[in-house]
């Protein structure tokens, strides 16, 4: 895994430095999202590293699938891929990518983990308050984890905010102990 991520980070980079040039990050997401499920696809899978295809001929497989055969960077990105035979990181190309997008537009991942599961205005109102406090757009991941009983624990970046249950029983615990 770390090898593909090294592997990708110049690429993803590149792509990147093309879209913000281009005013098209997020049109470059929509682009790498699909890209990356087309990689993922187990018959695409099989065909990526078949020495039957040329290299060639993948790519233009990958750019009739994207349906953007018109789109000169799309078709150069998709060829210089296939040539270095690279198609098989585009997962990691379009996680890297994505986390440079989110620091440039200033957006933080925040991992949410709740005792229960959040509705869309629960976890709207919750995100708004946490984006108050955190002074940074926040983009939420939520995890469902019954052994914090109730309440949330919110991780962004290196910060932790721990409003369950079981941290305040733990704080209690550690309290009466001192």
């Amino acid at each position: 895994m770390a090898e593909s991520v090294t592997i990708a980070r110049p690429y993803a980079e590149a792509v990147f430095r093309l879209a913000r040039e281009g005013n098209a990050l997020a049109a470059w997401s929509n682009r790498l999202r699909l890209l990356a499920a087309i990689a993922r696809d187990a018959e695409m899978a099989a065909i990526i590293g078949n020495p039957k295809f040329s290299a060639g001929q993948v790519a233009e497989l990958f750019v009739s699938l994207s349906g953007e055969a018109g789109n000169r960077d799309l078709v150069n990105f998709i060829g210089v891929l296939a040539e270095n035979e690279r198609l098989d990181v585009l997962t990691q190309i379009q996680e890297i990518y994505e986390q440079l997008k989110s620091a440039e537009e200033g957006v933080k991942d925040a991992l949410v983990s709740s005792a229960f599961p959040l509705d869309d205005a629960q976890l709207k109102n919750l995100m708004s308050q946490l984006e108050a406090h955190f002074g940074a757009k926040l983009q939420p991941r939520v995890e469902i984890d019954p052994a914090l009983i109730g309440g949330v624990k919110v991780a962004v970046g290196d910060q932790m905010l721990d409003a369950s249950v079981r941290g305040k029983l733990e704080a209690m615990a550690t309290a009466l102990k001192n």
